[in-house]
């Protein structure tokens, strides 16, 4: 299955875009990315100055075409009042994808003799470095796992193959001027402080948000399911709390490695998912049984088997609360994954050396809100350190 959209799909979308005055697309968008003007070059047939457009505010335009949802730019889109919005997204990883070449990287300013340390490679570290290393900055990303991506690498292959990532990084990657140390988890900023002019912490939400039941010991985070899911593989019955986009994930992945059953339990109605409507089809269009106004009670092993004990919610009084004497259990499960969220850790510095960028700082976001807060701390440091 191809994760890009090809030549006559392209050009059709191309030729729907109106190429509005007002640009409500590039005013949703977080980083400022300008379809109206990649659109029209593209049309043009100049893929080069297309290109451009693209990675002028987006380093990470190709992960971003294939896995940013639908509430900026489509949902902003004009022709969405008419028929149905450009997949504005599709288009811009469309043309990445083809005509992006080698001479694409990103060019540098002469170094300025400052050197900054990068805690995280996601996009939120990524992208600071992507700045940073343009403004003459030399630059160290440490790294915690095995590789770059962050939070993006939980992300299904069916939906962002890791190699994607990488051709992202491949242009962002000056190797006289960035370095990249892999395994290498830095617990406290301040170790840092003595070798950099300042440091950008972008590590995620690396904890995942506990059910606060007995038995959770027994159920497995979303976390370490989504980094190893062959680890987890069952040809049994899965749950999965929570019915957000990780959830969905989990979901998704469970079904393509054999699960005979999936059913998701969520605590507010079907309705308040936060997930986009072709995710929710493609839920149901899986058989994966979606158990609205659901929450856990507690879990328990009885012998080859996980019981998962539910109860009913209602909403009263403007608020989600238990419904008397709806407790029952379901003693047929064999994985129950928690994917209720993350958090942050709790300990910031408060060193002025010290910035915090993506979902540490702002809490769980997109994929192009954490570019954007990486973009946004780099010119803070830019700001403070070369025009202070």
């Amino acid at each position: 299955m191809s994760h890009f959209i090809n030549k006559l799909q392209l050009q059709a979308e191309l030729n729907r875009c109106l190429q509005c005055k007002t640009q409500p697309c590039m005013n949703a968008c977080p980083v400022s990315c300008n379809p109206r003007e990649f659109i029209a070059f593209a049309r043009a047939n100049a893929w080069n100055d297309a290109v451009h457009t693209i990675t002028r505010n987006n380093p990470m335009g190709l992960t971003c075409g294939l896995i940013c949802p639908d509430k900026f730019c489509m949902a902003a889109c004009t022709r969405a009042r008419i028929d149905f919005p450009i997949n504005i997204p599709k288009i811009q990883a469309a043309i990445l994808h083809s005509h992006r070449q080698a001479s694409d990287a990103l060019t540098c300013a002469e170094p300025n003799g400052q050197k900054i340390a990068i805690i995280g490679a996601g996009p939120a570290g990524m992208a600071a470095a992507s700045r940073l290393v343009r403004a003459g900055f030399q630059i160290d990303i440490f790294e915690a796992r095995k590789e770059i991506g962050g939070a993006l690498n939980m992300i299904p292959d069916e939906r962002l193959p890791h190699d994607i990532i990488e051709e992202d990084w491949k242009f962002i990657m000056i190797p006289d001027r960035i370095r990249l140390h892999l395994n290498a988890k830095i617990d406290d900023p301040n170790a840092l402080c003595d070798a950099f002019d300042a440091i950008i912490v972008a590590t995620g939400e690396p904890n995942c948000t506990p059910l606060n039941i007995p038995g959770e010991e027994l159920s497995t985070s979303y976390m370490d399911y989504l980094y190893d899911p062959q680890k987890f593989k069952t040809s049994g019955n899965v749950a999965i709390i929570g019915g957000g986009n990780v959830a969905a994930d989990c979901a998704m992945t469970a079904i393509s490695l054999g699960a005979a059953s999936v059913e998701m339990f969520i605590r507010r109605g079907l309705s308040d998912m936060k997930i986009s409507r072709k995710d929710f089809l493609e839920l149901l269009e899986k058989h994966i049984q979606l158990n609205g106004m659901t929450s856990p009670v507690r879990i328990e092993k009885t012998q080859d088997h996980l019981t998962l004990w539910v109860r009913k919610n209602h909403f009263i009084d403007n608020k989600w609360s238990p419904l008397e004497d709806t407790t029952h259990q379901l003693p047929y499960f064999d994985l129950v994954i928690r994917a209720i969220g993350s958090r942050a850790d709790q300990k910031k510095d408060d060193s002025p050396r010290v910035i915090y960028a993506g979902d540490c700082k702002t809490g769980g976001s997109t994929i192009v809100e954490a570019i954007s807060s990486g973009l946004s701390a780099a010119g803070t440091l830019i700001a403070t350190l070369l025009h202070s």
